[in-house]
Order: C-alpha cells, then structure tokens, then sequence
C-alpha cells in the first residue's frame, strides 16, 4: 500500500517540478495552485487505496467526497449539492457495505472466535510511539492501538504455537505488524478514511495462522 501511495505522490511531485521548470523558462504559464488543489491530499490516498486496499469502502467513500469538493472548488456544483452528494455518497457505500458483508460472516466469525482472552499483551500510543519485540517470547495475540501516534509490533523472532488473534486500531495513527516466515496472516479489515496494507508472504499450509482485525479511521495498518 505505501509503496502504490509513494509511487503516485512521486509522479505528481516530478510532475510539479517540471511545470514549475517550464515556468521559469517562460514556456508555460500554468498555476498549480488551482482552486480546489487540497482535495488532492483526499483524493490521491483514496485512490490508492481503491487499489490496494482488500475493503474499499472508506477509500470509495474519500475518492468521492474528494472529487465532490473539487467540483465545488472550481464552481461547477455549488455548496449545498456538495454536501448533499456526499451524503448521498456514504450511505448509499455503507449500505451496500452491510448488505454485501452481511452475506459473507464466516472469515469474520473466526477471527472474532480466535484467542479473544482479556490478557494479551497490549500497545499503546497516543500522541506518541510504542515499540513491541516479541524475540524468544510466546506469543498468542496483542491488542495494538495508535491513536495521533505509532505503534510498531515485531513478530519475526518470537515464537507462534497456535492460532491467535491481532486486534489493531488506528485513528490519525500508523501500526506496523512485522510478521515471521513460514505463518500464514488472514486480515479482517475496515477502513474509513485510512487502509490496511497486506505485504507478507502468505503461507497456507502453515499449521498456524494470525488472524488480523484492523479498523483504520484516518490512519493505517501495515502488515509486512
């Protein structure tokens, strides 16, 4: 995911820099500050994340609203239809959102079901950073939590006997799960504003398998 994300914010970068040269030379005359240029902060994540993301809804859901903005920003929609449209926009995504998954609960069902004990290890961040290393230790779940913060939690040495559960909420924050060869990694996800990126190397025959529950709202999970 992050790479998609860099790769398009790079694009539009060397395309600024070219424009910018071309006025210098007085070859060309166009303004980047375009009315409306911030929405490009919704729109490019979101797209990305159309892309990327295994549940597009929040990313269908930023695209949209971001283009609505736009529109108004170059005064083709005026204020009250921008508002109205977007509202349009998110309940119509969100109930076909319900419908749809409300068809399909098994994957769901299991990852709620696996190691849900109130004792397992927890990390924190909020408006700041939290390291988690499980090198040499059991490890049978985490709840992880970044909240205007980080959270880092690091799996590559520790030790996985059976299934388990990672539960990972970030709000206006970032986690980054990184996780061991050889374990297989089945991600539950929903994202609002934000996406949950999938880098492993799944293995499905593996005798055991981390079950991911991710809420991104403005934020991001990265499993890599």
């Amino acid at each position: 995911m992050k790479k998609i994300k860099n790769f398009i914010w790079g694009i539009i970068l060397l395309a600024a820099a070219v424009i910018i040269g071309l006025n210098v030379l007085d070859i060309t005359n166009i303004d980047l500050l375009f009315p409306g240029w911030w929405t490009l902060f919704i729109i490019v994540p979101s797209l990305a994340g159309v892309f990327t993301e295994r549940d597009k809804t929040g990313s269908i859901i930023g695209l949209l609203v971001g283009i609505a903005l736009l529109l108004w920003q170059l005064e083709i929609v005026d204020l009250s239809h921008v508002w109205e449209l977007a509202l349009i926009v998110i309940l119509v995504v969100i109930g076909i959102k319900l419908i749809v998954g409300g068809t399909n609960k098994k994957d769901d069902a299991t990852v709620i079901n696996v190691n849900s004990s109130s004792d397992a290890p927890s990390g924190t961040a909020i408006f700041g950073g939290k390291d988690l290393n499980f090198d040499g230790q059991v490890f049978d779940g985490a709840e992880l939590t970044a909240i205007f913060g980080g959270v880092e939690c690091d799996l590559r040495g520790a030790i996985i006997e059976k299934d388990c559960k990672i539960k990972a909420t970030a709000i206006f924050g970032g986690i980054d799960i990184f996780v061991p060869n050889g374990v297989n990694v089945k991600v539950s996800s929903t994202n609002i504003f934000g996406g949950t990126g999938d880098e492993c190397e799944h293995t499905p025959n593996s005798p055991v398998t981390i079950y991911v529950e991710a809420v991104s709202i403005f934020g991001g999970v990265d499993l890599k």
